[in-house]
């Protein structure tokens, strides 16, 4: 009974938090939808964690990732907190690591679950790679995966007020995935055909970034108050994932590095159009044909497929300049 008093007492309180983020937003964040990053989870996210945050996500069906950038904000500020416990030892309720794991706890999901590689190995809770993974499979083994998500927040972290915050920051941090922006959405690890590639953590940020900014409009020399010309949305996604580009087309296009031609786009590969010494475009490439660019006066930053333009010139990896 007193956790059914906590889930009512906490979703009370986190209606009354978000009153005006919109039905859409409640909706994914409890499993019944899609979202992106807000401009205030780009600026306060780290791109490694938000990269971490999102992959993570997908291995609880119903999990959304707000929900793990939340728990990661209000236990360790995503690990930029100097308080004890968050890089080695534990604070005074033994918990440990940027996702704040009592050291049994971490033990137990990692028996239970095979963590990916890319973290410490033996796993670690203080690793933020395999902390985030482990706090996805706990969130999924304490209700997510039932559909029950106080439930699970509940088991996290036995407050009322804990479930209450973790629940409003991740409104803070999710934006319902606009209309018309089905490609974006389709690029997810385990939305990807067997065999298929993806991009590295900074590109898929640089995507996630981009595909946030469907709708704004078509600004020349816009950096995104109030829209983007194309080379301004290009810079700004990369910005977002901790890489800094040239700011126009033609000068991106000379920072490279350029791929050989037939290869295979990547999610987050800049595609670009003209010629080598007059490139007048450039979009973010989805993967396939497919991009999202910010195309001319007049039109806002949209999905195109880029065999709609004539001059293709060719490709440029930018996470390759930074050896990710």
């Amino acid at each position: 009974m007193k956790l059914a008093t906590t889930v009512t007492a906490a979703l009370i309180a986190f209606a009354i938090l978000i009153g005006g983020v919109g039905q859409a937003i409640v909706e994914a964040l409890f499993g019944g939808g899609d979202t992106e990053p807000t401009p205030e989870a780009f600026a306060d996210i780290p791109p490694d964690y938000l990269a971490l945050y999102q992959k993570a996500a997908h291995v609880c069906p119903g999990l959304n990732w707000p929900i793990l950038a939340a728990i990661g904000k209000v236990e360790s500020d995503h690990g930029r907190s100097r308080l004890p416990g968050i890089r080695s030892g534990e604070n005074g309720y033994g918990a440990g690591g940027p996702m704040q794991f009592l050291q049994p706890t971490f033990d137990s999901v990692i028996t239970r679950h095979d963590l990916p590689p890319g973290g410490a190995s033996p796993p670690s809770r203080y690793n933020p790679h395999d902390a985030i993974y482990a706090a996805a499979h706990n969130l999924c083994d304490n209700g997510v995966r039932r559909g029950d998500l106080h439930a699970a927040l509940f088991a996290y972290n036995h407050a009322d007020w804990y479930v209450t915050d973790v629940l409003a920051q991740a409104a803070k941090y999710s934006q319902p995935t606009p209309n018309g922006s089905v490609a974006c959405r389709t690029v997810q690890p385990t939305d990807q055909p067997a065999g298929a590639q993806l991009g590295s953590e900074r590109a898929l940020v640089a995507v996630a970034f981009a595909c946030a900014q469907l709708g704004k409009p078509y600004v020349w020399g816009g950096n995104g108050n109030p829209g983007f010309d194309c080379s301004g949305l290009t810079h700004a996604a990369y910005a977002a994932a901790g890489i800094q580009l040239p700011r126009t087309a033609q000068t991106q296009y000379n920072a490279g590095p350029l791929l050989p031609l037939g290869t295979p786009l990547l999610p987050g590969d800049l595609v670009f159009f003209g010629t080598s010494d007059r490139i007048h475009h450039v979009g973010i490439a989805l993967g396939g044909t497919l991009m999202v660019h910010a195309p001319t006066f007049g039109k806002p930053v949209q999905v195109t497929d880029l065999r709609e333009f004539k001059d293709y010139a060719g490709a440029a990896r930018p996470d390759a300049l930074v050896g990710v």
